[in-house]
């Protein structure tokens, strides 16, 4: 059931785009003072303050004591990319895509390194069979971001698998639990669930993909800020604060602003406050037959970016559109059209720098939203 009254309570901060995401609270750009700017990113502060950021990315996310953790250019696209153009092509691989970025990096497997790959998609709202051969590699997503849509747990990865496992995180790291045993290349960007300023990756490498890089050298030529190794080696200064190239040193502070918040609530709470976010979603949909999870089933569903769909098959194919205009009319609810490639829907960003209670108050505007187009 619908309300046409418009609520009392407002969202504090509106903010619930999936990316750049959010601040975390009580974020200021006072706080970032400190950044060495007009610095060279390779005297000795630069070079202190990045490996700072791995060395603390770290310990917060629980990553072994021999993975390697390093900032790359270029966000989660450029660490994922340089994952596959560097390791990919050694064993045969199986590609698993289900929304849209997962079916940009079959494009490149395909088209690009014109691999032969087993290519597995669904559609949005789905996953496709992860039953996979352990022989192979295998290239996914965590949480597809553009479908909201997780794989439920690594169950389904062998402990004994010969092939390595390439794993977008970018919108999972930070708010979802992460079994590192069973992730050999992890990739994503702290401007996610982190909140962070965008256009820094981060990678992390287990020793088997250490192993692969160092014993392993792809058939086609590899751009200078691609390359992790030079003469066999691991170049070990990559994750050690010695990036490829310049990295913004106001950015890097703002993550290890970011990272002082995030700690004192731990990865538990990190997880936590996605968790509680993601639930009053859940239940409004639970309460409200005209909106549904975009996710078949409910162990797939995200808690990062959460995905909705207006069930009613006589709306107009603009009506999401309308809903998350007249929302963003009001200041309730910035950014939260369902993504270019994806259904007609609502995307409402649960990372963990939002605030629950602004997703609890923001529930009462789309239905007020809601009615207010039907009608129109």
């Amino acid at each position: 059931m619908t309300d046409s009254t418009t609520p009392a309570t407002r969202p504090a901060n509106p903010r619930f785009s999936s990316g750049p995401c959010a601040k975390h609270p009580g974020y200021s750009l006072n706080n970032l003072m400190d950044a060495p700017l007009g610095r060279s990113h390779r005297a000795a502060v630069g070079k202190a303050k990045l490996k700072a950021a791995i060395d603390r990315t770290k310990a917060l996310l629980g990553v072994p004591d021999d993975y390697r953790v390093g900032i790359v250019p270029a966000s989660d696209t450029g660490a994922y990319e340089m994952a596959m153009w560097s390791m990919l092509g050694a064993r045969p691989v199986t590609m698993l895509a289900w929304e849209s970025f997962g079916a940009g990096w079959v494009t490149d497997v395909v088209k690009q390194l014109k691999l032969d790959a087993d290519v597995r998609t669904a559609d949005y709202g789905q996953l496709p069979s992860l039953d996979i051969d352990p022989a192979r590699d295998i290239c996914f997503t965590w949480n597809g971001t553009t479908s909201g849509v997780r794989v439920p747990n690594a169950d389904w990865i062998a402990d004994d698998r010969a092939g390595l496992t390439f794993c977008d995180a970018t919108s999972a790291a930070f708010a979802m639990d992460l079994p590192w045993d069973k992730l050999d290349v992890t990739t994503f960007s702290w401007q996610k669930v982190l909140g962070g300023e965008g256009a820094h990756g981060v990678i992390i490498l287990s020793p088997r993909a250490v192993e692969r890089l160092e014993t392993y050298t792809p058939a086609w030529p590899l751009p200078k800020i691609f390359r992790l190794t030079k003469g066999g080696k691991l170049i070990e200064g990559i994750f050690r604060g010695e990036t490829i190239n310049t990295p913004s040193m106001l950015c890097v502070e703002d993550y290890l602003v970011t990272l002082d918040w995030a700690e004192d609530l731990g990865l538990s709470g990190l997880i936590g406050r996605a968790d509680a976010s993601a639930r009053h979603i859940w239940d409004f949909c639970d309460a409200n037959g005209w909106i549904a999870n975009l996710a078949d089933d409910p162990v797939t569903r995200s808690t990062t970016s959460v995905c909705l769909k207006f069930t009613d098959p006589s709306l107009p194919d603009d009506f999401a559109k309308r809903v998350a205009k007249r929302l963003e009319a009001e200041g309730v609810a910035l950014d939260i059209g369902a993504y270019r490639d994806a259904p007609a829907g609502l995307r409402i960003w649960c990372g963990s720098t939002v605030e629950p209670d602004d997703i609890a108050a923001l529930l009462p505007w789309i239905d007020w939203a809601y009615a207010a187009e039907k009608a129109a």
